[in-house]
């Protein structure tokens, strides 16, 4: 724009017509055309054809307003021309239906944003629910400078006339669903997803379409991006420079005009553009009709790019040839969220930090001009204004009569002026960067600042610019002081950003919060934290010195089942079937997820409400599994205690469990099942109706399936060992409903698996019905490790195994074996190469069912080290043959030995038997027992006939060299009982 310059002795193509305005300007963009296009061509018609752009936008009776949104210099045109015209109407691109929130304006902290929502839909695809649509408002934004005047001031009117939320999804919905434009430089934070999925529609919608046209400015005006370029040739000239409203005005006609007219002709996006301008021009004759006002006396507020309109429909007398579709049956909620500046760039494609820079700017400018900026009274998060308004009413400036003259030639050629002030905040902003740096942990010093300051005056020459800007100085501080390394967590960008006024969160306040929100902040008042502050709190919960903090568990259980993770947390406590906590600690962060709780007042009035109608959503939705119904049907028993609801979800789970036909729930239905079934059996009298349905269901759906299953290749052995989990454990309440064990039976005769793992888990099964023994199941993975060629699927045998605990818990013994006698067995080189198979094998498959296997082996194994080497496996221990008893010839006179050397155990088995009979002196000390057991016969039969022992005595011989002759020979069954018994062996 600043290339345009009058050339004396060219060709005009065509005479100006002397009564325009703008007549002097199409003489000279003739001549610039005629001189660097070589004639008459497209270049001309475009050039004139913006000029008649800003002509025809000029004269129109109702003065027109164009503002590119978030922009100071919009803003501060805007107060400007409010104070000065006092306009009695304003009319405001934005959409119409949103007029009833600006009210709630003056209780929020700026930036926030205003939104529609619509969870259900109608009219609309399915799969696009849920609807959002915000508009971001900030302070220095022009929107806001004309919704604060309005409001404030008696006796004017503020009139929404964009098209409505509903329209915004009606006119090409695939436009405007696609996904918005990246942000140039995305931001890191958090806050930049505050809108979430929702469609941005903002006011002066100011950036060029047509992508090699902005790569164009970007090249030529030596910058990196588009917020950079916005601010160096139009907020730096408009804003700074002090121009006046004409000139302003037609600035911003005139970039609105080039914009449109170099746009590509995607016919869908330019019949939106025509349509949203039909739309406003013929609900402001609507409104100029209804209520008789004069065009005189009002304002047209609208982007730029819009106020270049080439419509029919185009101004106060234009043609009344548009109709307005009606709006589709989807019902639509109000409401306000935070917003932050990270949110709007990455949300509109901005600059990372170009927000809070335009708003640093805004500030400048105020204090610069004084220019008093309208605030809603009572607006959170502003300073009250120590100035005294002017008593009585404010006289409006009366209109002149002439039209503006041209502006536009001179503000063309009007070179930039460097102001003396810069200087002083460049090398303040040097200095604070410095401080900045140090503070994070760069090596930086007063060198460094000196250096920033330079470089910065350095690189605004080498892109021909008057004064270093804010993205120069960064540039600058860039290069300087982080050179190739960061040592914190933030980089020297972002500690620019951050000095640069940061990203500045908005926040709702509490009369702006729909119902169900401000519920929840009386429900957990009694917690004493300000919830509605930025950051996590800590809260502690007592609920056995304060019950009444039992209220406030129950909401913080049910936000953390309907709201993101984060908002809140539990340290400590939980909430489980059957069990409830006495004392929790909560982190809290509602503030920051405060629009995700603004969100659910859409849904309901209280947060029960709105949970019911999630859980009903889930259990009812037609990708609904069976686990899914179950996984509803435990949070409406936990968290809203509703036998109703619950028995509701339940007997849907069980429709759905007779209409599915694969497995892959299995294991989340198993879990879920148990844990239902566990709790209602501690907690009711008798089990619920649909619970035994259920079971009786589940047993013959899953006995039907089972063969199918074992067969299946894409069943896992994880679900097929979760079925049979389920038919095992619910057997004996099946059975007691009335199903019939043979269906079972009938279905593992079926079952003839191809997997290994499957093939364990068949035989665990035969062994849980008794069709397979123990002993044969040994002896079948024996035969497995004798086979070479099996040796290599052996681990996954083992899965299968291990799985098996599932439905076969008392197997754990056996698989602690089949792995001892795998490291037994196999040799080193066999064994070692297929161990991380097995580990993996065992930690993808059956990490849950681990543990069994580890406190099993821990309970076979010794316990210490040294045991070790002279430990016997219990399964090697039982394969050893049955001791032989001991003979005269082999044991000698031991037993007589044994009696003598332990008289108590002795003594002990006589009591026991009611002998009184003390001991008798033996004559020959070698064999005591000889006289003993032929004295007391009694006592040897009696003892015989304890251990099971059948047979009588028989006349010793004549000599009795021993005791134990006589005891293996008259009566050797109690002779081996009576030996084990005092031996151990």
């Amino acid at each position: 724009m600043t290339g345009l310059r009058e050339t004396e002795g060219s060709p005009v193509h065509q005479a100006p017509d002397e009564s325009s305005t703008f007549s002097a300007l199409r003489g000279q963009l003739q001549e610039a055309a005629a001189t660097f296009a070589g004639g008459p061509d497209a270049l001309e018609s475009i050039l004139l054809g913006m000029v008649d752009d800003v002509d025809r936008a000029v004269n129109e009776p109702l003065e027109i307003f164009p503002v590119c949104h978030h922009s100071p210099a919009s803003a501060l045109a805007m107060a400007r021309r409010l104070r000065e015209k006092q306009p009695k109407v304003v009319y405001l691109e934005l959409c119409e239906d949103m007029a009833p929130l600006l009210t709630e304006l003056r209780n929020c902290r700026l930036p926030v944003a205003v939104q529609a929502f619509a969870g259900d839909v109608d009219g609309f695809p399915a799969e696009w629910a849920p609807l959002s649509v915000v508009a971001p408002i900030t302070e220095a934004s022009a929107e806001y400078q004309a919704i604060a005047y309005a409001l404030d001031t008696p006796g004017v009117e503020l009139v929404l006339v964009d098209r409505s939320s509903d329209h915004v999804f009606q006119w090409d919905p695939r436009g405007e669903r696609g996904p918005e434009p990246a942000a140039e430089d995305a931001p890191a934070e958090a806050e930049a997803a505050l809108h979430g999925e929702a469609v941005g529609v903002e006011i002066g919608d100011l950036r060029p379409r047509f992508a090699e046209l902005e790569e164009h400015l970007l090249r030529h005006g030596r910058v990196r991006h588009w917020s950079e370029w916005w601010h160096q040739y139009v907020e730096v000239p408009l804003g700074e420079s002090g121009s006046d409203h004409d000139t302003y005005r037609q600035v911003m006609f005139l970039i609105g005009s080039l914009f449109r007219r170099l746009a590509p002709g995607d016919p869908a996006r330019v019949r939106v553009d025509e349509d949203r301008e039909r739309y406003m021009w013929t609900r402001m004759r609507e409104h100029l009709a209804a209520t008789g006002s004069d065009p005189e006396d009002c304002l047209y507020v609208c982007g730029a790019f819009h106020a270049a309109s080439r419509v029919e429909e185009f101004g106060v007398h234009g043609a009344d040839t548009f109709t307005i579709s009606p709006r589709s049956g989807t019902t639509w909620q109000y409401g306000l969220i935070p917003s932050s500046h990270a949110a709007i760039e990455a949300q509109f494609g901005l600059a990372a930090g170009s927000v809070s820079i335009a708003a640093t700017e805004w500030v400048k400018s105020l204090k610069r001009t004084r220019v008093q900026p309208y605030r809603l009274e009572g607006q959170a998060g502003t300073k009250k204004s120590t100035a005294k308004k002017p008593r009585g009413k404010q006289v409006a400036v009366p209109a002149q009569d002439q039209p503006a003259a041209d502006q536009l030639s001179g503000f063309l050629r009007r070179p930039p002026v460097l102001d003396r002030l810069d200087e002083a905040e460049l090398l303040g902003w040097s200095v604070d960067i410095v401080r900045a740096a140090r503070r994070n942990g760069y090596l930086a010093s007063t060198a460094d600042a000196i250096a920033v300051f330079e470089t910065s005056i350095l690189l605004a020459g080498m892109r021909d610019r008057a004064k270093p800007t804010p993205y120069d100085f960064q540039d600058a501080a860039v290069t300087c002081i982080e050179k190739d390394s960061v040592p914190g967590r933030r980089d020297v960008r972002r500690l620019v950003e951050i000095m640069m006024g940061g990203d500045r969160i908005g926040q709702v306040g509490y009369e702006a919060l729909p119902p169900l929100a401000r519920d929840v902040y009386d429900r957990l008042a009694p917690l004493e934290l300000k919830l509605q502050q930025r950051g996590v709190q800590r809260a502690l919960l007592d609920m056995a010195s304060r019950p009444e903090l039992q209220a406030c568990s129950d909401v913080l259980w049910m936000l953390r089942r309907l709201m993101p993770q984060g908002a809140a947390r539990p340290i400590m406590g939980e909430r489980r079937l059957g069990e409830r906590s006495i004392q929790e600690s909560w982190d809290l962060a509602l503030g920051t997820h405060q629009r995700a709780l603004i969100e659910l007042g859409y849904e309901g009035v209280s947060l029960e409400q709105v949970l019911e109608q999630r859980l009903r959503r889930e259990a009812y939705a037609p990708q609904a599994t069976t686990a899914t119904v179950l996984a509803a049907v435990e949070d409406a028993t936990l968290y809203l205690r509703s036998r109703r609801l619950a028995d509701e979800l339940g007997t849907h789970a069980l429709k759905v469990l007779a209409a599915e036909r694969s497995v892959d729930g299995a294991p989340e239905v198993l879990r879920r099942v148990r844990a239902l079934l566990a709790y209602y059996r501690t907690t009711e009298p008798v089990l619920p109706p649909w619970i035994e349905s259920f079971t009786k269901t589940g047993y013959a759906h899953y006995c039907t399936l089972l063969p199918t299953a074992f067969r299946n290749e894409e069943a896992t052995a994880g679900q097929v060992a979760a079925m049979l989990g389920f038919l095992f454990s619910m057997e004996s309440l099946a059975l007691s409903l009335g199903c019939d064990r043979a269906q079972l039976e009938l279905a593992v005769a079926q079952c003839h698996p191809d997997d290994p793992s499957k093939t364990a888990l068949l035989w665990a099964a035969q062994v849980q019905l008794g069709t397979l023994s123990r002993a044969e199941l040994r002896a079948r993975c024996a035969e497995l490790l004798d086979n070479p060629l099996v040796v290599p699927a052996y681990p996954r045998y083992l899965s299968g195994f291990v799985h098996a605990l599932e439905p076969v818990p008392g197997l754990a013994d056996v698989v602690v074996e089949a792995v001892s006698n795998a490291f037994a067995r196999l040799p080193d080189p066999v064994l070692l190469p297929w161990l991380p198979l097995l580990i993996t094998t065992l930690r993808s498959s059956a990490a849950d069912l681990a543990p069994l296997l580890i406190r099993e082996a821990g309970r076979i194994f010794p316990a210490r080290l040294d045991a070790l080497d002279a430990w016997v496996p219990p399964w090697r221990a039982q394969q050893q043959p049955a001791r032989i008893p001991r003979t005269a010839s082999t044991a000698g006179p031991r037993p007589a030995a044994l009696l003598t050397a332990h008289r108590a155990t002795c003594d002990a088995v006589a009591a026991l038997l009611g002998c009184a009979e003390g001991w008798a002196e033996a004559d020959a000390p070698a064999a005591p027992g000889a006289a003993l057991l032929p004295a007391h016969p009694a006592t040897c039969d009696a003892v015989a006939e304890l251990l099971g022992c059948d047979g009588d005595w028989t006349a010793p011989a004549a000599a009795a060299p021993s005791p134990a002759t006589t005891l293996t020979t008259r009566h050797p069954a109690t002779a081996k009982a009576l030996d084990t018994l005092l031996t151990g062996a």
